[in-house]
């Protein structure tokens, strides 16, 4: 199979018409339905089919699609193994959640501009269950994700993990809140008659709480959800409830941190990968950057 025409039916697949893919790839659209027909005939069976006035993948082309993105990686990686001094180039798509682009991602945004400028970043912020399906659909590079070391995610094996960074949280409370000490379950006890506020998009905050809770004894009111951490602050200060927020998280007046020991919760971000395609220079470089 031709190289060029997998590059043509790939673009195909994640831009949806061909004149969109003339557009990018700076052809013409009638050699984009040669090139493709071409590869049709190389793999013995059709690829594109009627839509209307236009066409779509076949469910060969769609499985062939997703080939092509390890076949290109490869290709990729067999090019820099020949030649390691070659600069990486191109564009990275990459999905993860608020803390990581501001903390991790933005970063490296400026370190990639003075040292790599051939490499592109295109960063859309998106909760890991969003993040995971775009991976799998093709539709992203790499997903910068998260778990907690009391809920565990579950991950494809057909994905490849790279362990980023590790923080723990702690109880978020009214500082005229009385203090408790000790284990996390005797800390969490002491709010049982609070509510609780956790996260609205992603359920991992809510299964630690839980699991917390179920420690000291009790079941958690679970009474507000929100997505934005400083949004949470502003709800214990009004009197809402208590959240866990990270241990080293910027505290507004009137907020305490009870720490949590035995066990400590903490958050994992990791980055997800297709197998095969972290070869890819401007993919391998960026995974890199990140886990430094």
């Amino acid at each position: 199979m031709d190289v060029r025409r997998l590059e043509l039916l790939l673009a195909l697949s994640r831009q949806g018409s061909m004149h969109a893919v003339s557009e990018t790839l700076g052809v013409t659209t009638s050699t984009v339905s040669q090139q493709i027909a071409a590869l049709a005939k190389e793999v013995g069976t059709p690829l594109l089919e009627p839509d209307g006035r236009r066409v779509r993948l076949t469910p060969a082309g769609r499985r062939l699609a997703g080939h092509a993105v390890e076949i290109l990686a490869a290709h990729e990686a067999a090019r820099a193994d020949l030649d390691p001094s070659a600069e990486p180039a191109g564009t990275v798509r990459i999905a993860a959640f608020h803390t990581v682009i501001r903390d991790t991602l933005l970063p490296v945004v400026h370190r990639l501009a003075s040292d790599h400028p051939a490499v592109r970043l295109e960063i859309q912020e998106q909760e890991p269950v969003e993040a995971r399906a775009m991976l799998e659909r093709d539709e992203v590079d790499l997903v910068v994700s998260y778990d907690y070391n009391l809920a565990p995610a579950p991950h494809d094996p057909a994905l490849v993990v790279t362990p980023l960074w590790e923080r723990s949280w702690s109880l978020a409370v009214l500082t005229r809140s009385r203090r408790t000490t000790g284990p996390a379950a005797d800390v969490v006890a002491a709010f049982a008659d609070s509510d609780w506020i956790v996260n609205s998009r992603d359920s991992g905050d809510e299964q630690v709480v839980r699991t917390l809770a179920a420690l000291a004894g009790f079941e958690p009111r679970i009474t507000h959800r929100a997505d934005s951490l400083s949004l949470v602050q502003e709800m214990i200060t009004a009197g809402l409830g208590v959240a866990l927020l990270f241990a080293d998280y910027p505290k507004t007046t009137g907020i305490s941190l009870r720490r949590l020991r035995d066990p400590e919760p903490s958050m994992r971000a990791h980055a997800l990968t297709r197998r095969g395609r972290d070869a890819w220079p401007p993919l391998a470089l960026l995974l890199t950057l990140l886990a430094a």
